[in-house]
């Protein structure tokens, strides 16, 4: 049996079980992000400030995925959102039974929104299906701005794009517009965020658009 026939096995069973997943998901009226980026580039800050913002107004979980420990689980535990760590030891992406069995330990009565924090990771994670709403890619200005170019197949996938740290863009060798226009010949539809965690820049924007969204799963 080849290589590709057992990928496309395994891909396969991972499609039905996202299926499944999203279909409760729809059920519960939850919209559900899968956030995806390098190591390092912002994705728990991104969430501590946005609980910081709608955790008056929506009611919101976490499924956090790691290759080893459950620190960003504890972050995000301090802002009292429920959270399910998945630790992959050693593995480089969430799949969806991995999710499909976190979520027997999460309760999701009454939740607006999901956001399943995936591994650090801009390869695997973008041929696996969680069973989310969208997937939202997290680049930071600091690695620069030929990732899109590098990674084609996660910004294909992807239908959001958060580009963040840009209070650092006069320190670091990032052209914005450089960065947004690659991301764009690559998946003319991609929603984009300029984003600061530090200053706030594009926090609101966010929001909103969060928001809005919930609203409409609802």
């Amino acid at each position: 049996m080849s290589v590709k026939t057992i990928e496309r096995k395994v891909l396969e069973k991972n499609d039905q079980v996202a299926s499944s997943n999203r279909d409760l998901f729809r059920e519960r009226g939850i919209f559900v992000l899968n956030f995806v980026s390098s190591p390092g580039a912002g994705k728990t800050s991104i969430l501590e400030r946005t609980f910081q913002d709608l955790g008056k107004t929506m009611n919101m979980a976490v499924i956090e995925g790691d290759v080893q420990t459950d620190l960003d689980a504890q972050r995000v535990a301090r802002y009292g959102v429920p959270v399910i760590q998945i630790v992959t030891l050693g593995g480089c992406h969430l799949d969806a039974i991995l999710v499909r069995d976190a979520m027997k330990n999460l309760d999701l009565n009454g939740i607006d929104l999901l956001f399943i924090e995936n591994v650090g990771n801009l390869v695997c994670p973008a041929n696996y299906d969680l069973g989310e709403a969208l997937k939202v890619v997290i680049l930071s200005t600091t690695e620069g701005d030929d990732k899109p170019l590098k990674y084609p197949g996660m910004f294909l996938n992807s239908s959001v794009l958060i580009i963040n740290k840009t209070d650092l863009i006069p320190y670091v060798k990032c052209n914005l517009d450089e960065l947004k226009s690659s991301a764009l010949r690559i998946n003319p539809s991609l929603k984009v965020f300029e984003m600061s965690c530090f200053t706030g820049e594009g926090l609101p924007e966010w929001c909103d658009w969060l928001r809005k969204k919930g609203a409409v799963e609802k």
